[in-house]
């Protein structure tokens, strides 16, 4: 029989593992009654992918908000179906010829300025996003092209950190809702000989690194300790500001009443625990405005 644990698992996603499949594979790892992910990583792709389990499901909205770190492989001279090496190709182009190594390293990085800050990008069609009720990939694999409306993003930062022409690796620090496949492409299509993804790693989602993480194998082969693979519920929420309440507001939050509170307020989404010893002293999350705390998402206490 399933069990309650809550928590979340940090894993590195292989290639040709869907999400939800890694996400059926850790709930079946640790036994659990309830899982979901904080946000889809391509099969193609590997790398980090926090899975929630149990009461830490209830947070996972918010690693969707958080921006995410890529390290992707393009190749310039070809465009696929899809926008990554999955697809099939469309189209193949003339590569630019360089005198120099020194002045293709240059052409490159004179692309990335206008890859940077607030831009937009069109969505593709091998993607989740829906159309009454459909996702887009289903048009696509029937041969069906449906117009999309173009979306503001935000790269952070974006570099070059290996060439080996004609491939390169970026590595890409952007807001949610960005398509790494779009951005390989539209380099390419700004250095006049097309491009797709050959490889993508994702390496940070908000606060979480890819170093804190752990294989499916090893999950499953090494299930002896459970506690050395399972993150405490509130590791989602570390960015925000914390609180701590005595055991009566503690009470009254967790009946869903508002708790006035003899502090100035900083009006902001902030973490609450009663002050008692860890680890099961995180209530959930409210809304402190006007020196008044409004319970939003609360944890059920285990009995």
């Amino acid at each position: 029989m399933a069990i309650r644990i809550d928590g979340v698992v940090l894993l590195d996603k292989p290639a040709g593992m869907s999400s939800q499949g890694a996400v059926t594979a850790v709930k079946r790892a640790f036994n659990a009654d309830k899982a979901g992910h904080t946000g889809t990583l391509d099969p193609l792709a590997t790398g980090l992918l926090p899975i929630c389990l149990g009461e830490a499901t209830k947070y996972s909205q918010d690693l969707l908000e958080a921006d995410k770190t890529y390290i992707a492989q393009v190749k310039f001279g070809s465009r696929t179906d899809t926008g990554d090496a999955e697809g099939q190709i469309v189209e193949e182009l003339p590569l630019p010829t360089f005198a120099s190594d020194a002045e293709m390293k240059a052409c490159l990085e004179a692309l990335l300025p206008k890859f940077t800050g607030a831009i937009s990008q069109v969505p593709p069609m091998y993607s989740a996003l829906k159309r009454d009720g459909k996702p887009l990939y289903e048009y696509a694999r029937a041969g069906v092209e449906l117009e999309r409306a173009p979306r503001d993003i935000i790269i952070h930062s974006i570099r070059w950190v290996n060439i080996n022409w004609p491939e390169a690796t970026l590595e890409v620090s952007c807001s949610k809702g960005t398509y790494v496949r779009v951005l390989a492409e539209d380099i390419g299509n700004a250095l006049g000989c097309g491009a797709h993804l050959q490889g993508l790693r994702r390496t940070e989602v908000g606060h979480l690194t890819l170093e804190q993480s752990f294989t499916i194998e090893s999950i499953q082969s090494g299930l002896q300790n459970t506690a050395d693979y399972i993150l405490p519920v509130d590791a989602l929420l570390q960015t925000l500001p914390h609180l701590t309440v005595d055991e009566q507001q503690a009470k009254r939050l967790e009946m869903g009443q508002r708790v006035p509170l003899n502090l100035p307020s900083i009006e902001a989404l902030v973490r609450i625990y009663r002050a008692t010893a860890a680890p099961h002293n995180f209530i959930g999350t409210a809304d402190w405005r006007s020196g008044v705390l409004h319970p939003k998402r609360l944890i059920s206490q285990v009995h």
